[in-house]
């Protein structure tokens, strides 16, 4: 929806996020981000983020970003769940140490500033 003009205004690509928790592990970062169609409907985005440094020294982050519809819930979930089970069943698997949350809360869009992936590049 990139360059969609609605009276006057350039509708945002990104959606408003509804809910909102990142998640750090290790190097990475996962953000699962709840945001709303415009009907309304909730969907997922998934979010793997990792930085990255160039030659020069300085750095970027790298995304990956899976968009999850509610009809699909419980696919994922359950395919999820059998594969982990199976790693699990099948490799020596140690419990980590708990991951550390960074924000599980409903977002405040009043607060809320969009960044868009592009302006991390700069």
């Amino acid at each position: 929806m990139e360059g969609f003009e609605k009276q006057g205004e350039t509708e945002k690509n990104e959606r408003e996020e509804i809910f909102s928790k990142a998640v750090r592990a290790g190097k990475r970062t996962y953000f699962f981000d709840v945001k709303a169609t415009r009907k309304n409907d909730y969907y997922l985005t998934i979010t793997e983020s990792k930085k990255r440094y160039d030659q020069d020294g300085r750095y970027h982050f790298e995304k990956h970003k899976v968009f999850l519809y509610k009809e699909d819930f419980d696919k994922f979930v359950g395919g999820l769940q059998e594969t982990v089970d199976f790693i699990k069943k099948n490799q020596n698997f140690e419990v980590a140490s708990p991951v550390e949350t960074v924000r599980e809360e409903p977002v405040a869009t009043a607060e809320y500033t969009s960044v868009e992936f592009e302006d991390l590049h700069e």
